[in-house]
């Protein structure tokens, strides 16, 4: 009999879930084409749905994040593993994108099911986050997550350039491509399933807001959700008009969907893939709040590019900063409270950060599109690289506290 080996249970196991979060990013970056270009471009050009509409839809994903702390506490209740969970809901995603795929002429019913899908899509955030923290070390956990994020942008990009020139030369029919965004969510569920099952600690009544407590307990992490609320809706509040700015003739592009593909989803996603890597081994060796700054100045800057330049080349730079800028933040986003709380927190932790970013993403798209039509989308890219320029001026007392250790230390 063979004595094992301490610690090479937990190192196959991280091994098997990477290679299947590697599966997983196929589909997941196939998605990505829906929510970041085409649902809205079909909204846009094919239902011409009103503003309010396109930002309802623009928020689904937000609303899933306000119910992800719900489904955080119904977890813990059931003492079912989050993979089983994350699972159900995708399922959900795949009856939404159905529905939106049967909707042809029927502008309600598109609107329903892409909200569904997106909504669904947006409650699975903390679930996948508890298996990251369950399954990866600490030290090789920022570079692994951003080698399966390469892979999910590197297929989003190809997509969002194939799927451009496809709907293009079928007059804008979308069915077969929302059909296929479908079955991609389900692709994602057999994966999911398929990692080794991850439980929470069991609890015996639901406490729907129970995860707050975190906020009132911990300071450090009060402050970041307070920089992270006025950092992500000065980022959100552009990111709601890339679409439309270049697709809407009112601000005078109106580029065809391979333009809009190029430029939304495959430009953004080549910087995203050079540079999540780089990002990754930053996280896991820079202190946190410096990483955080520095993510800050690129979203400045691509946001001011995308806005206001003038033609095609400064817009495919200012949405390749953006890419840049993005795929550093995606880290950030998905590991930062692994930074901050213990394994069997993360979750809860993970579900407060998803509400609050569920609250400002629900608001954004609304004052992004109320802005621009009193106004210009031009207001709007000064607005919100000026949140993002306040936030990063809140955390400079961290930064300097950083760089004292630092020096310190060496």
């Amino acid at each position: 009999m063979t004595t094992p080996v301490p610690g090479q249970e937990d190192f196959d196991q991280q091994g098997r879930t990477f290679r299947l979060e590697i599966l997983r990013a196929l589909p997941a970056g196939f998605i990505d084409t829906a929510a970041t270009t085409f649902a809205l471009f079909i909204a846009i050009r094919v239902f011409d749905l009103p503003p309010a509409m396109k930002a309802a839809m623009l928020s689904a994903g937000s609303v899933g994040l306000l119910f992800s702390l719900f489904i955080v506490q119904i977890a813990r209740r059931l003492g079912r593993p989050v993979n089983a969970l994350a699972a159900l809901i995708w399922v959900l995603s795949f009856i939404g994108f159905g529905i939106a795929a049967l909707s042809e002429g029927k502008a309600a019913q598109y609107f329903t099911g892409c909200f569904l899908a997106f909504t669904a899509l947006g409650m699975s955030a903390p679930l996948t986050s508890q298996i990251y923290r369950k399954h990866y070390s600490n030290h090789s956990r920022g570079r692994l997550f951003s080698f399966t994020a390469m892979i999910r942008a590197s297929t989003a990009g190809l997509v969002a350039w194939l799927a451009g020139v496809w709907i293009g030369s079928r007059g804008n029919e979308f069915s077969p491509l929302f059909w296929s965004y479908g079955i991609a969510c389900l692709i994602m569920a057999g994966c999911v399933l398929a990692v080794a099952p991850v439980v929470l600690r069991r609890t015996i009544r639901l406490q729907w807001f129970e995860a707050f407590r975190h906020v009132g307990n911990d300071p450090p992490f009060r402050k970041l959700l307070k920089v992270w609320m006025i950092f992500g809706l000065g980022n959100l509040l552009s990111f709601a008009l890339f679409v439309e700015y270049i697709s809407n003739p009112a601000y005078g592009f109106a580029y065809d969907a391979k333009t809009v593909g190029i430029i939304t989803s495959t430009v953004p996603m080549i910087a995203f893939i050079a540079c999540v890597v780089p990002w990754g081994i930053v996280f896991d060796r820079l202190p946190f709040y410096s990483v955080r700054a520095l993510v800050n100045v690129f979203f400045i800057l691509s946001i001011l590019m995308y806005f206001l330049g003038n033609g095609f080349f400064t817009l495919c730079l200012g949405i390749a900063l953006h890419g840049v800028a993005r795929s550093g933040g995606n880290i950030l986003w998905t590991l930062w409270v692994t930074r901050f709380a213990d394994s069997e927190r993360v979750v809860e932790y993970m579900s407060v950060h998803s509400f609050l970013t569920g609250a400002r993403g629900v608001l954004a798209p609304f004052i992004a599109y109320a802005i621009a039509s009193y106004a210009s989308p031009i207001w709007v890219a000064g607005i919100s690289a000026s949140l993002i320029f306040v936030s990063t001026l809140a955390i400079t007392p961290e930064i300097c506290r950083e760089f004292r250790e630092r020096r310190a230390n060496n």
